[in-house]
């Protein structure tokens, strides 16, 4: 089944920006993430789509590829990795396997060694709020894995049983056999692919080394941090083989959108409603920071759309710096509701503003440029 367009799972055209391909991650994976989707496979197999189209998208060097060469860039290994169970740490065989079959040591399987295959790396998709984010937090998760076999301790053996280098193999796990100019590659029907020959298997892992488990783990998030930033959790993704060290644990951090607040790198955005009194008189408000309330002077003749900038109370890079602003942008809100002797003070300060061109600076210079637009118009 064809893969989906990584633009088209984003809902962006091709030429977005870095920005845009953030902001539309951001919007998509906190509607379809699995928390708020439970028991939903829709949602789960649609989010699994939006973390490999943002793997992708939000990569440079990786989108360079896609937009050349399509999903055909990451085919054969050479790319995105994958988002079932994890990033695929057990590595790709490739360029040795290619001189191995050309130069190395006979066909009976004797060249190469068993190699040690660390575990795979696992992904673990999180959610935290923006205050979370913005000042740290430590979370507790559960992940199942493969983990070492508490009875045989990774050898697949019962105690006290041989374990032995299998024969028919030479220990590498895998048959070659020639057949003219051709080489053929299967697993070793004696071993299974092990490389050993186990007298006895464990019977708490059937010889595996591995065994399915539940793990809870405590994860410190550093302040700062952001949506599609990852944590990397060092040994604790999947047992390798044969006794091998485990791979990593992802931590893929998800902020959920604030109900005031919008981020935009370090800086916080929100809007202020004001008075239309407020506006044109000026006065004081409070508006809302992570810190708590601060006073925002609202200076007299204040259009809607005026940005404020307030230093320093932005967020602060996990790796250090200065901490960015909050911007508040301030809408002059439209009186509701009015009753008839509001609505009559309202027509009394429209007519004492009637043909004085100073109180609307704005509304003549936009009814001058419409004449002026006509008038070419007209000639034309």
């Amino acid at each position: 089944m064809a893969k989906k367009d990584y633009y088209e799972v984003l809902g962006l055209q091709k030429g977005a920006s870095e920005n845009d391909i953030k902001r539309a991650y951001k919007r998509l994976a906190s509607k379809h993430h699995p928390d708020k989707n439970q028991g939903s496979k829709n949602a789960e197999e649609k989010f699994k789509e939006i973390n490999e189209a943002y793997e992708v998208l939000g990569d440079a060097e990786k989108r360079a590829a896609y937009d050349q060469y399509g999903h055909a860039a990451f085919e054969q290994g050479g790319g995105a990795g994958g988002f079932g169970g994890g990033f695929g740490g057990g590595g790709f065989g490739g360029f040795e396997d290619i001189f191995s079959e050309m130069f190395g040591g006979g066909f009976g399987g004797g060249g190469r060694r068993n190699r040690v295959v660390r575990g795979d790396d696992l992904r673990y998709d999180i959610e935290i709020s923006l205050e979370e984010a913005v000042k740290g937090c430590k979370k507790d998760i559960r992940i199942s894995t493969l983990a070492e076999c508490d009875t045989c301790h990774g050898s697949g053996a019962e105690k006290g049983s041989k374990v032995e280098t299998c024969s028919h193999c030479h220990g590498s796990g895998r048959i070659r056999r020639q057949q003219g100019f051709f080489v053929t590659e299967a697993v070793c029907p004696s071993c299974h692919g092990s490389g050993k020959k186990i007298e006895k298997p464990c019977k708490s892992c059937h010889g595996d080394g591995r065994v399915q488990k539940t793990k809870n783990l405590s994860v410190t998030i550093p302040a700062g941090v952001d949506t599609g930033n990852q944590l990397r959790l060092s040994g604790e993704g999947a047992a390798g083989e044969n006794g091998a060290p485990a791979g990593d644990l992802y931590v893929v951090i998800h902020v959920r959108e604030h109900d005031i607040f919008e981020r935009d790198g370090s800086n916080l955005y929100c809007e202020v409603p004001i008075s239309f009194t407020m506006a044109a008189l000026g006065g004081e408000i409070e508006v809302p920071t992570l810190d708590g309330k601060l006073k925002l002077k609202i200076p007299a003749e204040t259009q809607t759309g005026k940005l404020f900038r307030v230093r320093g109370k932005g967020v602060t890079s996990p790796r250090g710096g200065y901490a960015g602003d909050l911007i508040c942008k301030v809408v002059v809100e439209t009186p509701v509701a009015l009753n008839d002797k509001q609505k009559d003070l309202l027509h009394k300060l429209e007519e004492s503003l009637e043909g004085k061109s100073q109180h609307r600076p704005q509304q003549e210079g936009f009814l001058d440029s419409v004449k002026n637009f006509f008038s070419n118009l007209g000639k034309n």
